[in-house]
This record gives C-alpha cells, structure tokens and sequence, in this order.
C-alpha cells in the first residue's frame, strides 16, 4: 500500500505519513457516495495510498502525473495558472484529479451515479489535508 515519496531533489524518501493519508482517503470512500476508487500519488507517479481494486494502481499513477504535466501546460498556456482540479467524464463514471500541495496529486473515481459537486467539494477539502500532512513529512525528513 506504501511507497516512496520522491521529492524533487531526487532523494528517495519513505513517507511517514502514509498511514495517515490512506486514512484520509477511507474518510472520503464513507463522505462520498459513488466513490470507486481513490490514491495519492506523488507528482512524479509513485503510488503512496491507494483503495483501488480491479486495475493496476501503478499504472493509474503513472498516467495521474502525466495527466497532471498536461493540465498543468494547458491552463499555462491559456493564462489560467497553475494546475488545481481535472474531470475527466466518461462512459462509466468520473476520473477526477485534484492538486494536493506541490508534491501529491489526489486521484478519485467515481461511477456514473456520483454527484460531482459533492465529489469535488469533499475532495478539494481532503486534498488540503493531504497536502498539510505531506508536507509535514517532508519537513521532518529535511531535519532528520
């Protein structure tokens, strides 16, 4: 369920707080109906907490940072800033991609069911605390 946390520098560095952010993603699975799937991943792909079943978690990371250069270079490039949420819609449900701090990218999906205000609502909120809590692994990393 764990994995590394890379930070930018390179260094490979476990996280300390991936018990606490698989925590938080079993809280959205209860706040929101619908819910199929979730992960955390870091910006560079590497799964840290997931609950997803049926599909290669690694893989779903891996396209989640791509996913995420492209809607960053997008809302670059159309002077909207940086990278915050990207809703993907398709046939069977929602592929939903939320900025959680500079170094996680929150994943949910969601069947067709789902109602996306509530989705995006509970997920903007889970991917600040996710995004706290990676931080503060980090920080205690640097002094340690």
């Amino acid at each position: 369920m764990r994995r590394a946390l890379r930070q930018l520098a390179g260094r490979r560095q476990p996280m300390t707080a991936a018990p606490e952010v698989l925590a938080e993603l079993q809280g959205l699975r209860v706040r929101v109906p619908h819910l199929t799937g979730a992960m955390v991943a870091s910006t560079d792909g590497l799964v840290i907490a997931h609950l997803v079943t049926g599909m290669e978690p690694d893989g779903v990371a891996a396209l989640t940072a791509a996913a995420l250069g492209v809607g960053s270079r997008l809302a670059a490039a159309v002077g909207h800033g940086g990278f915050r949420e990207l809703l993907v819609c398709g046939d069977q449900g929602y592929v939903a991609t939320y900025a959680a701090g500079s170094a996680c990218v929150l994943t949910l999906l969601a069947s067709s069911d789902a109602n996306v205000g509530r989705l995006n609502l509970e997920a903007r909120r889970a991917g600040a605390r996710i995004a706290a809590l990676a931080e503060s692994s980090l920080e205690r990393q640097r002094q340690g």
